[in-house]
């Protein structure tokens, strides 16, 4: 009977005979995950998982997304990512209670997936087959679990970006086979718990931007499996642990941003994998141990700045052979530079020594550097021969250089050090002679001058008065002639428009309503262009066969819009403005408002559109237009910020307010929020309606809506959208978005194009020399997103940005374009990008990574919410990476612009 079974299955084709084994492990998998399976719809509901994403009629073993499992046990499970349901939304919270029942759970991953709540204890005492618990960016709340410390198989706990207050507990320490521990951008306080020396699997302990205090446990210098320490921006004091020494696997250390103290340790000489050593803003004093950079060949980042330290700089640091940045700036770095301008290795490296006690002479040119900043020192005698184009040298005591020391200052310091000064310095400043007293008998013309000014003067005056007498006049006969009619307009995108913001009768009852009701289908819905926020926008077309564009102003929302609107378009016309023809206001509940229509729609809607009927591929702009249409919003943009006075703020720039004509044109469109700039001491009727109590809202990172800074921050999230093809970037400011902003931002360098590459729209054919405008672009919007509104540029500098983009990336900027200006009278990419280069080395513009990948990094502290890093920041902190223009270089660009 056997051997006839045995016959059997042999004569059954191989491909039946798979289905049959695969059938019945399904069968055996179903059965094993009842109770399961339960559990999983029980998570779906309390979550508000959508079905699209886990269907609830198909085997979640099969077809879940993120749900994986092995021989019929749920092993995982990721909603990272996830969107809840419109019910889900309505209360988010942490309810997992279902998970008790997944036995066999290895990770769970609900990163960017918001779980506000606190995680439940039982957590750590249920789960204990868990390996992997990953939270980022979960808007997690409340403090870390003891129990935690109980998933003894967890080998990697994310908890970063969230709003977890309290200490770190203790219990974590008996995590033995951790790995990965990750609790930065918190509110965390207390001190690093020295049981954390007993993780001896730790590779990675990242506690960053909390606010913990105390000392560093000293016992971390036992963990030998460690490669990444990131300890900056708290609160942490003492000394530096002498253990750390021990560390011989660690690859990147950051203290930065701490309350440090004491000096450097001599045994991180044994760190022989060290590649970046960041330990800027602290109280670190001393001198740099002897011998400690010679055996550190690895160093590729290294940044000491804002210290105490005293020594000399030691040649064997300026040597280094892999070194990429080097900030020592704002310490008190004496004695004279080492010669290493003839050091193959420094090619391409940025050093910035700036602000220290450095003096004598420069050796040679520094043409081996991509950049070096010795500004703020002592150095005196004359710059080398064959110029010096990389290398900034302002407030030093050179001969023949302006923005110097004064003589007297220089003097000072050699003087107090016994040390010969050349007496050939800065040359102090030459007082003008005074003038002579003017002769008696010249006296007497100056008064007879004096007269016949006066005199002049006074007729002007009367000739003024009569010609506004002689206007009031014609005003009142043309209000006693009725209201003209301000009818369509056939050709040309500007309108004749009243400059007098008082005369609104002049646009009064332009449009029928029987007009605009013919013309738009009685407001059909197959006419409905999209509902505004302000109004619903329905095409039309007048007779002859004009389109136009209607809004039926939103009365009951939006009741001063339509006015706000009339009194805009009565005092400002530009080309940048969407075509104004006229308004409709026969109808008390329906107040009408007429634009020419635009043929190729809005940018949201033009950026990717069919390519034609048949086939469902989608064709996107070209990168020549994508800049074209920057160019024409920012031209749009400076008209209001600088020639409308008092100053305009649009307060909606996004994608579906920057309308495009047939050409590509821009016009600027949405106008119904726009306000006056608060601040603006304007009395007119236009400011009264403009400025409106509920117009000071707060904008992106603390900024007012109604500041020309809020309409810049904006206009840089558009000029995203461009770069990277990435859709409703500039209609949100959600917690999702500021991550991906965050994500972003972070492969926007000065220092490597190629990083931008990364970000770019796929969809763009860009070769080289394209590729150069994007990355300039990627530069502008960068500076535009500045958490700082003070610090973010204007408009008119922008606009000249992006009308120069190769100016912005190309060598000879650089030249142009130093750390501070040489000349007093600055070039606008200078005084618009010269802090990039003054922050160029603010916690290594350039990160390697594992791939040898370079790129920017985000090195400033975000919100305890941990939504971005140009999101709203809770703490008093100052973020160290600002990018963008001092207000001194702004007041100089001014300056020259006037001249």
């Amino acid at each position: 009977m056997g051997r006839t079974l045995l016959q059997l299955l042999l004569q059954i084709p191989p491909i039946l005979l798979l289905f049959l084994i695969h059938y019945t492990l399904a069968q055996q998998a179903f059965l094993n995950s009842t109770i399961e399976r339960s559990a999983l719809l029980d998570l779906r509901s309390s979550l508000g998982l959508r079905g699209t994403d886990w269907p609830i009629k198909s085997d979640p073993c099969r077809t879940w997304n993120g749900v994986h499992c092995k021989n019929g046990r749920v092993t995982g499970i990721s909603v990272s990512g996830f969107k809840r349901t419109r019910i889900g939304r309505l209360n988010p919270s942490f309810r997992v209670d279902s998970l008790v029942n997944l036995t066999f759970l290895e990770f769970f991953n609900a990163s960017r997936f918001s779980l506000p709540g606190a995680i439940p204890s039982w957590l750590g005492y249920r789960l204990g087959s868990l390996q992997v618990l990953d939270l980022r960016f979960s808007s997690v709340s409340g403090s870390i679990p003891e129990s935690i410390g109980s998933l003894t198989a967890l080998n990697a706990l994310y908890l970063s970006n969230n709003r977890l207050v309290g200490s770190i507990p203790s219990a974590l320490g008996q995590l033995e086979k951790l790995s990965v521990l990750d609790l930065s951008r918190n509110s965390l306080t207390g001190q690093i718990p020295s049981a954390f020396g007993l993780l001896k699997n730790l590779s990675r302990l990242h506690v960053s931007s909390n606010y913990l205090s105390g000392p560093i446990p000293s016992s971390l210098g036992s963990i030998s499996t460690l490669q990444f320490l990131d300890l900056s921006d708290n609160s942490l004091a003492a000394s530096i642990p002498v253990e750390l020494g021990n560390l011989s696997q660690l690859v990147e250390l950051n203290f930065t941003r701490n309350s440090l103290s004491g000096s450097l340790p001599v045994e991180f000489a044994g760190l022989k994998s060290l590649q970046r050593l960041e330990i800027g803003d602290n109280g670190i004093e001393g001198g740099l141990p002897e011998g400690l950079f010679s055996s550190l060949d690895k160093l590729e980042v290294v940044d000491l700045s804002r210290n105490k330290i005293d020594s000399a700089v030691p040649g064997a640091l300026l040597l280094l052979p892999n070194l990429l940045v080097l900030n020592l700036s704002d310490n008190n770095f004496t004695g004279t530079l080492p010669n290493v301008s003839s050091n193959g290795n420094s090619n391409g490296a940025l050093f910035d020594i700036s602000n220290n006690l450095l003096y004598g002479n420069l050796v040679a040119p520094f043409r081996h550097f991509s950049f070096i900043d010795l500004s703020g020192n002592y150095i005196q005698g004359k710059i080398p021969d064959g110029g010096q184009n990389n290398i900034s040298l302002d407030r030093n005591c050179l001969q023949a250089v302006s923005n110097q020391k004064s003589l007297e200052d220089c003097k000072l310091f050699y003087d107090a050090r016994g040390l010969s000064f050349d007496n050939v310095g800065a040359a102090e400043p030459i007082q003008p002679p005074l003038p002579e007293p003017a002769p008696k008998k010249r006296k007497r013309w100056i008064y007879i001058l004096t007269g016949l000014v006066v005199g002049v003067a006074f007729i002007v005056l009367l000739v003024v008065v009569m010609v506004i007498l002689l206007r009031k006049c014609d005003k009142r006969t043309n209000n006693q002639r009725g209201s003209a009619n301000v009818g369509p307009v056939p050709e040309g995108d500007s309108l004749s428009v009243p400059k007098d913001p008082t005369i609104i009768s002049s646009m009064r009852d332009s449009f029928t309503y029987d007009q605009l009701l013919s013309s738009t289908g009685a407001f059909s819905e197959t006419n409905l262009i999209r509902h505004g926020h302000s109004g619903d926008l329905f095409r039309g077309f007048l007779d002859g066969g004009f389109p136009i564009v209607v809004k039926k102003v939103n009365i009951c929302s939006k009741n001063e819009s339509y006015t706000i609107e009339l009194e805009l378009f009565s005092k400002y016309s530009h080309t940048r403005l969407v075509p104004f023809l006229g308004h409709c206001s026969e109808n008390e509940n329906e107040k009408l408002l007429v634009y020419k229509y635009m043929l190729n729609g809005d940018l949201a809607s033009s950026l990717y559109r069919l390519r034609d009927s048949v086939d469902d591929s989608l064709q996107s702009l070209d990168w020549i237009t994508r800049l074209k249409i920057a160019i024409g919003t920012a031209e749009g943009l400076s008209y209001l910020h600088h020639e409308c006075h008092p100053p305009v703020v649009h307060r909606d720039i996004q994608a579906s307010s920057i309308l495009l004509d047939d050409k590509f044109e821009v016009r600027i469109g949405s106008l119904s929020e726009a306000r006056v700039q608060e601040g603006e001491s304007h009395h007119s009727k236009i400011t009264r309606f403009l400025r409106k109590p509920q117009s000071s809202e707060p904008g992106p990172s603390g900024s007012s809506s109604t500041s020309c800074a809020y309409d810049v921050y904006c206009f840089g999230k558009v000029l995203l959208e461009l770069i990277t093809g990435k859709l409703g970037i500039s209609k949100s400011d959600d917690a999702s978005t500021k991550e991906w902003l965050d994500h972003t931002l972070g492969y926007i360098s000065i220092y490597d194009k190629e990083l931008v590459t990364k970000i770019v729209d796929s969809s763009l054919m860009i070769d080289e020399d394209l590729l150069e405008e994007v990355w300039a672009m990627a530069i502008v919007a960068r500076s535009c997103l500045n958490p700082k509104p003070s610090k973010r540029p204007p408009m008119k500098y922008i606009l000249k940005a992006l009308e120069n983009p190769l100016k912005v990336v190309r060598e000879e900027s650089y030249s142009s374009g130093r750390l501070r200006a040489t000349s007093s009278r600055r070039s606008w990419s200078t005084a618009f990008f010269g802090s990039w280069r003054h922050s160029s080395l603010d916690h290594a513009a350039i990160i390697t990574n594992r791939e040898g990948l370079s790129g920017l990094k985000q090195a400033g502290r975000v919100g305890s919410y941990g939504s971005s890093g140009i999101g709203h920041s809770s703490s008093n902190k100052k973020l160290s990476n600002d990018i963008f223009p001092e207000a001194l270089e702004m007041q100089d660009m001014d300056q020259q612009d006037e001249h």
